[in-house]
C-alpha cells in the first residue's frame, strides 16, 4: 500500500467510525467536497498536510491521531 491509499483509507475509516458522509466531513472541515472526492477516487496525487489538517479538525482529532495508526508506523519509504 502506498501512502495516498494509506490516507483514503484512514479518511473513509474515521468516517465511518464517526458515522457521516465524506460530504458530511466537508462541511464540517471547511474543505470542498471536489477536493474530498478528489482525494477519495485517486485523482489527488499529493493531499496536502493543510488539508489533511483541516479534515482532522472536522473530525475532532489531532494529525499525530490521524497518522498514529499501525498502517502508517509500517510505510516504507516510496522510490520515485
Amino acid at each position: 500500500m502506498d501512502t495516498r491509499q494509506a490516507v483514503v483509507n484512514r479518511i473513509v475509516e474515521l468516517c465511518k467510525e464517526r458515522k457521516i458522509t465524506p460530504n458530511a466531513l466537508s462541511y464540517r472541515a471547511a474543505v470542498p467536497q471536489s477536493t474530498i472526492k478528489s482525494i477519495l477516487n485517486d485523482e489527488s496525487l499529493n493531499p496536502g498536510i493543510v488539508t489533511i489538517k483541516k479534515l482532522c479538525d472536522g473530525l475532532e482529532i489531532s494529525l499525530s491521531d490521524f497518522f498514529n495508526t499501525d498502517v502508517f508506523c509500517n510505510l516504507e519509504q516510496e522510490l520515485t
